[in-house]
């Protein structure tokens, strides 16, 4: 889809004076990070991002309008600004028919690349009972190896899957827990939702929930 497309869609959306606002660019989380930059000018805040579609292969995320004055403020500001975005005339933080982010924006749009990875990623974060359930299908495997191959073949490719299941949580670790420094650095703080999963959020901002969640 083109990026005028993706603009203009979020627009409608937010012209509509919509409580959320849901963006899913077919692409990278970076795309994702410079429409929700986009959308935060137009007096909305991050909410969420998941994962969705065929084999979670899009990247969804939920924009909230914010009912802050500065809000309504920034809001304004941006349609005087900006009075044909969507319609091929220029975007708050963004290059003209682009999503690259202007050098002004490269930092707030960085900050949201970094909740909206954050919350993807918690798709794939493990506890303890699923990794036994993966390192038990290991030794399913091995013992079925054992009736068409020999010992030693079938211990090396259960200990080469278990090996791979070893590498693919600690990495996931490892680069989730570097961004949620970087969100801490920033300012922001690590809250429990109720599922019991890492969240980061703005002070003062509540976790989303059926009603807008920035609201006092």
């Amino acid at each position: 889809m083109p990026v005028e497309r993706h603009i203009a869609g979020m627009l409608q959306q937010i012209a509509r004076q919509q409580e959320i606002v849901e963006i899913a660019p077919q692409g990278s989380t970076s795309k994702a990070a410079a429409l929700a930059h986009v959308a935060e000018q137009y007096g909305y805040t991050y909410g969420m991002a998941y994962r969705t579609g065929f084999k979670n292969s899009l990247v969804q995320v939920r924009m909230y309008r914010d009912p802050q004055p500065d809000a309504r403020v920034r809001e304004a500001a941006t349609i005087t600004a900006h009075p044909q975005a969507g319609n091929g005339g220029t975007v708050p933080g963004l290059e003209q028919g682009s999503l690259k982010p202007l050098p002004e924006a490269v930092g707030d749009v960085a900050v949201l690349k970094d909740l909206i990875t954050f919350d993807v990623m918690a798709l794939y974060v493990v506890d303890r009972s699923q990794k036994v359930k993966g390192y038990l299908a290991c030794v399913v495997l091995t013992v079925l190896l054992l009736i068409d191959r020999s010992p030693v073949e079938a211990v090396a490719s259960g200990g080469a899957v278990a090996l791979l299941f070893t590498v693919a949580f600690k990495v996931g670790a490892i680069r989730r827990g570097t961004i949620a420094r970087r969100l801490t650095a920033a300012g922001f703080l690590a809250v429990r939702d109720e599922r019991g999963g890492e969240r980061f959020l703005r002070p003062g901002q509540q976790l989303p929930g059926h009603t807008n969640p920035f609201a006092a």
